[in-house]
């Protein structure tokens, strides 16, 4: 009995002493959020680092959003600062607190409580600033309030432009200009909008006219972490957020010495990095000067200690990704391309996403053909087609050929299952297309070698989509360079005999000829099937009928006047009879050879495929 009394005394002093340490832990940190300020803020940075504030960050992160909360105007900058810098030497009290910080502003939100959603978007604008957090949540948050629009909403999203309006129109130019475009259809077509909501939305006009000039601006003074040093937290609004909340409680470490003397020996680490910063500065401002600072705000994040391959080899366990994370995968490409401000950009910020993906998650999914997939994906998902993701997918095929060949099989995927896709999703996936098409950087023999315009081969969503890609074809290359392209380039029209016709053709052929021949008359390109008429009007006949057919022409030829029309009247007629006791009729007249256009079939389609364009047009 005394033995065990002896056994329990030692971890009672040890659970007494940490409790105590924690109590004075909590304390210097709320006593340093309380009197942090523009002149004492490297100060009070160095005395956070130097009690521990890795084990306290739950404690840091509480106590900066209860004193934020109480004086939001003239604390958020300076707190906003205090974080940047602490995130640049342990990114986790950044993650902590933009975590949290966000699940507040949404549960405010959910439960109409303006006031604590003003303070929290408030911190959000500031934290961006400093490039804790990506202008994403931003665009996502306004996104979120255009929604619905009220009162209260429309003045949140002026706070944003208020605050930080410049640095986005900078890093998000394109989604910046979207966003004003809303507001201003909503100044014109919501007729329910107040006075107020009106004066406040011509505010944000003006600001986006004068380029949000004064706005946007880090005081030189807060302004303390360079940029090689930023570290920026891609956080989206439907992340899976958790707020960690068991770090503000007190806990017995077992390991407790242990993991003091790790974080003092980080800790001479971190001393020693600001007091050779400016040398280090020196050294790394050749290599990145040229780069964007968007880009290098980015850049941190995407490092990757192995390759696949050798995580592969040494047995890393490489897993797919679930139906939430492509979701998320989608979503991120989506704003990644929405926030920037050129296709280069674009294609830059993608491929580093990718290497992201591919590499710091062991996940193989992640690959070009992944990528170029969620590219179209978001394209389809366009209210109408944005030229902007033709250009983004044109600068990716013509990277390599490894590019080019995802492309094509992703074509050709998309070609067999396009009637899964809505009529506008299919408009956008056809023009994206075309326009990949009309740039050469696909090669048409490759992409078209399997395509067939006939009956048996199509169907009306699979004519839609080859429309919309000739038409947008049209467009950007002209009627004359795409009768150059299609038709007099010998090497391409043996491979595209299935949509072009014309090679090694035969009178078995003829329905299909004539299918294809009114399926680009329906869609107004008649021009381009020149070559096609005149090569059925000179197919070989069926030996056994060429007779029969030429007494007919004969016929035909002192009644017609020699076009390719129909005549339904009852000379020159034939039968088929169906069963024995019902027959149909069909009366037509040529002009001395086998050049009627319209067959059955072609009829069918003609109707069925110009309804249909018609209707989308």
């Amino acid at each position: 009995m005394v033995s065990l009394e002896q056994q329990k005394k030692p971890l009672e002093i040890e659970e007494t002493t940490q409790r105590k340490l924690w109590g004075d832990l909590k304390n210097t940190i709320t006593f340093h959020v309380l009197n942090v300020n523009r002149s004492n803020i490297k100060q009070v940075v160095v005395k956070l680092f130097k009690c521990n504030i890795d084990r306290g960050r739950g404690l840091f992160a509480r106590a900066v959003m209860k004193a934020q909360m109480e004086n939001v105007k003239d604390t958020s900058s300076v707190y906003a600062s205090l974080v940047a810098v602490l995130n640049s030497k342990l990114p986790k009290i950044g993650k902590l607190l933009c975590s949290r910080l966000l699940l507040q502003f949404k549960l405010a939100y959910m439960k109409n409580n303006w006031r604590v959603c003003h303070s929290s978007l408030v911190f959000i604008c500031h934290l961006v600033l400093q490039e804790v957090m990506s202008e994403i949540i931003l665009l996502q948050i306004i996104q979120l309030l255009l929604e619905h629009h009220t009162a209260g909403d429309i003045e949140l999203i002026a706070e944003v432009f208020k605050i930080s309006g410049s640095f986005l129109n900078k890093d998000s130019n394109i989604a910046t200009n979207m966003i004003l475009g809303r507001l201003n259809d909503l100044l014109q077509e919501d007729e329910g909008l107040s006075h107020k909501s009106r004066s406040t939305i011509n505010y944000v006009l003006r600001l986006g006219q004068r380029q949000f000039k004064g706005t946007g601006i880090v005081d030189n003074t807060l302004d303390l972490v360079e940029d090689d040093d930023k570290e920026t937290h891609e956080i989206l609004i439907d992340s899976k957020l958790k707020s960690r909340d068991h770090l503000d409680l007190f806990y017995v470490d077992p390991d407790f010495a242990k993991n003091e003397a790790d974080y003092q020996r980080q800790l001479v680490d971190i001393l020693d990095e600001s007091n050779e910063f400016e040398e280090e500065q020196e050294q790394e401002q050749d290599q990145g000067q040229d780069q964007e600072s968007g880009e290098k705000r980015h850049s941190r994040q995407y490092k990757s200690p192995l390759e696949l391959a050798k995580d592969v080899k040494q047995g890393v366990k490489v897993v797919d990704m679930s139906q939430s994370e492509i979701l998320e995968f989608q979503k991120r490409v989506y704003l990644t391309v929405m926030s920037s401000m050129s296709a280069d950009e674009a294609v830059h910020k993608l491929l580093r996403l990718k290497k992201s993906y591919s590499n710091s998650q062991q996940n193989h999914m992640v690959n070009e053909k992944f990528l170029a997939d969620m590219i179209i994906k978001c394209c389809s998902q366009e209210k109408s087609y944005s030229k902007f993701f033709g250009i983004i997918g044109e600068k990716l095929c013509s990277r390599d050929g490894q590019w080019h060949n995802k492309f094509v099989d992703l074509f050709k995927a998309y070609y067999l299952e396009i009637d899964k896709f809505e009529t506008n999703s299919l408009r956008n996936i056809g023009k994206f297309f075309g326009h990949l098409f009309a740039s050469d950087v696909i090669a048409l023999e490759q992409a078209w070698n399997e395509i067939k315009i006939t009956e048996e081969d199509t169907n009306p969503p699979r004519r839609i989509l080859l429309k919309f890609i000739f038409q947008e074809m049209v467009e950007e290359m002209g009627i004359k360079e795409m009768q150059r392209r299609l038709i007099f380039d010998l090497h391409v029209k043996r491979h595209i005999n299935g949509v072009f016709p014309v090679v090694g053709v035969s009178w078995k052929d003829a329905d299909d000829i004539r299918f294809s021949i009114n399926f680009f008359t329906a869609i107004g390109l008649g021009v381009l099937t020149e070559e096609m008429r005149e090569v059925l009007n000179n197919l070989p006949e069926e030996r056994g009928r060429s007779m029969s057919r030429n007494r007919d022409g004969d016929k035909n030829r002192n009644s017609s006047d020699g076009s390719y029309g129909y005549s339904r009247s009852g000379s020159s007629s034939y039968s088929r009879s169906r069963s024995n006791s019902s027959t149909r009729s069909f009366s037509r007249s040529r002009s001395g050879s086998p050049t009627g256009l319209k067959s059955t079939n072609a009829e069918k389609v003609a109707e069925s495929t110009g309804d249909i364009i018609n209707k989308l047009t």
